[in-house]
């Protein structure tokens, strides 16, 4: 079976966070509410869309029960929806490490707790969506992160083990569910967690996607030939 590279997509792979936090504040505004900063919503983004929207009403001691949080939320992904790649771009050196690890022969997929279809029409809107061999959100599978079957499906989807994979996030649920499921986990100190990613203790931590190849070949399940500087 092919080694698997799992990734998660918003704060991870995509920097997604300015065009989140504008359907969310668009939301707000309809809603009589005061706009939420790019930063006070960064902590939500790995819960999901629902999770954002609940927050900003708690944070303003604004009640909202299920349905009227049902019906804002799909307000929410309708407005998002029609902006997804605004302001939306792969973070520095990802694609050059997906084609590294692609050359490689690993499969890469995308585990995230954004809807699939919207994960797809971000990963379209940037042209690569054909890199990945899955694309998985909650609704993929029927369970989400900090699940760990999030994962282990993701990885026997896109034709691996969980024993030759591995997780890279950037929140807590992503190490969560990466735990959970058996599979060594890499997180990224740029993105989204309210608190420094090597606080939740992943296995290995990158600060630019560079880092990556060599972040995986250090763990122990894999034997990698690090990278070398260009002479």
């Amino acid at each position: 079976m092919p080694p698997v590279l799992v990734l998660d997509l918003d704060g991870t792979l995509v920097d997604t966070l300015d065009d989140l936090v504008a359907a969310l504040n668009t939301i707000l505004a309809r809603e009589g509410m005061a706009p939420v900063a790019r930063e006070a919503a960064r902590p939500y983004v790995g819960h999901g869309s629902r999770a954002m929207l609940q927050a900003a009403f708690d944070a303003q001691k604004r009640t909202l029960g299920p349905e009227a949080l049902e019906r804002l939320w799909r307000d929410l992904i309708d407005d998002y929806s029609r902006h997804i790649a605004d302001h939306s771009a792969p973070f520095a050196g990802a694609e050059a490490m997906l084609d590294r690890f692609a050359a490689e022969g690993w499969r890469i997929a995308i585990c995230t707790n954004k809807l699939e279809r919207l994960s797809r029409q971000v990963l379209d809107s940037l042209r690569v969506t054909s890199r990945f061999a899955v694309i998985a959100g909650p609704d993929t599978f029927g369970v989400k992160k900090p699940d760990g079957r999030h994962i282990t499906e993701t990885v026997r989807a896109a034709g691996g083990s969980p024993g030759d994979a591995v997780m890279v996030g950037d929140s807590i649920v992503d190490i969560e569910a990466a735990r959970s499921a058996g599979v060594p986990v890499v997180g990224v100190s740029f993105g989204y967690s309210p608190v420094p990613i090597a606080e939740l203790r992943p296995d290995r931590v990158i600060g630019h996607f560079d880092e990556l190849w060599d972040a995986v070949a250090g763990l122990p399940a894999f034997s990698l030939t690090p990278l070398r500087a260009a002479p």
